[in-house]
């Protein structure tokens, strides 16, 4: 991988229609990541519109900005009502899948 994730998605929260409602996520800081944030659905949108690189992971115990990366993010559909999905998502419906990331 030539660039470090601008986003690490740890775990998500859904809505009772599938939608994302939280995602636990690191952001990368420089050489470094941030502590634990949460961010929405419109957020993590406004992101990936920004072609920011954004993956799937889990941090590492007692090595600081060290991820186990399971699978990059990316928008699915027609702009305006894309659907968020993981690149492990081989048949995206009308939902929201990060496919790899737990549920919190």
């Amino acid at each position: 991988m030539n660039r470090k994730p601008d986003l690490i998605i740890e775990a998500v929260r859904y809505d009772p229609q599938g939608r994302i409602k939280l995602v636990r996520m690191y952001e990368r800081r420089g050489p470094t990541y941030s502590d634990l944030r949460l961010i929405d659905r419109q957020e993590l949108l406004k992101r990936l519109r920004a072609n920011q690189r954004v993956w799937i992971g889990e941090r590492q115990p007692y090595l600081a900005s060290t991820f186990q990366l399971k699978a990059p993010v990316r928008l699915f559909g027609p702009k305006g009502s894309e659907m968020i999905i993981s690149e492990k998502v081989t048949n995206p419906n009308d939902r929201d899948d990060l496919q790899g990331a737990p549920l919190f």
